[in-house]
């Protein structure tokens, strides 16, 4: 059995890391739309933290768990930094800003030389794996779950409402918006750092517009009445490549229709159902 086991992980790892990557980027997009912001930078912040936590490991030496740190406060003081004069925007408009802050990141790691420039950076000590990827999710899972259900929970509903009356109640806007980025960086910078040292290679290229949307994606698919939607949601489109394999070269028409039947038909998500809340 466990020989079983071990043969379907090895062939399968790659996927496996995805998912848990993944559904910790669903929940570093699902904080921010939780306040009612389009954010997509998060593949920007995903890049940065793959970076930071990569150039550590390999020209450094660093401990992972420094790494992993390091990761998470970068991207967040970025976030900190670009929050203030971004998040004045709503709507379509922020959204284009971070579109724009993530091509110029892109742009940035295609030039570093002392990050292998277009050529990316190889090498990356195998580290993590299973065990760090899942324990993140986990904790981050429980530990959103748990303010979805608290007062701060209910101001991020009230945000995502009717973010006018929210001000009106006596919830501070601007903090929760700024609060909800620098979480969102954190994590996508961590997702970053994870993905970078199980798979020891890391290109510029992988952290552009593209896979902003795709980020986002898992939200749309997921929803956001609750944490685990969006994680749902990530789980169902990294393993959709992997089943529809025996379409060949229909499979991405295949799940690009998956995606758009589900926008359309469950507009609030497979999972749109809210938690629970106390307090």
């Amino acid at each position: 059995m466990w020989e079983a086991l071990d043969d379907f992980y090895w062939t399968y790892q790659s996927l496996i890391h995805g998912i848990g990557v993944n559904g910790i980027l669903a929940l570093s997009v699902y904080v921010v739309l939780a306040v009612g912001q389009l954010s997509l930078g998060q593949a920007a912040f995903m890049g940065v933290g793959a970076y930071t936590g990569a150039l550590l490991s390999v020209k450094f030496g660093a401990p992972f768990a420094l790494s992993m740190a390091a990761a998470a406060a970068v991207p967040a003081l970025l976030a900190l930094v670009v929050g203030g004069p971004t998040l004045r925007l709503t709507g379509v408009y922020l959204a284009i800003a971070t579109i724009g802050l993530g091509e110029i990141t892109r742009i940035v790691f295609l030039n570093w030389d002392y990050a292998g420039g277009a050529l990316g950076l190889s090498g990356i000590p195998e580290r993590g794996g299973v065990g760090a990827i899942y324990g993140t999710l986990a904790v981050l899972l429980a530990g959103l779950t748990l303010v979805a259900r608290s007062r701060v929970g209910r101001a991020m509903e009230a945000m995502r409402e009717d973010e006018a009356a929210a001000g009106v109640m006596g919830v501070n806007l601007p903090r929760y918006r700024l609060t909800a980025l620098v979480a969102s960086s954190a994590m996508a910078g961590v997702a970053g750092c994870l993905s970078a040292h199980v798979s020891s290679f890391i290109g510029p290229n992988e952290y552009g517009f593209e896979a902003a949307v795709t980020i986002l994606s898992y939200a749309l698919l997921g929803g956001i009445g609750s944490p685990l939607a969006p994680v749902l949601g990530a789980t169902i489109l990294t393993l959709l490549p992997e089943v529809l394999r025996p379409l060949a070269d229909f499979r991405l028409m295949v799940n690009g229709l998956i995606i758009v039947l589900a926008v359309l038909f469950m507009p609030r998500g497979i999972l749109p159902w809210r938690i629970a809340r106390t307090g």
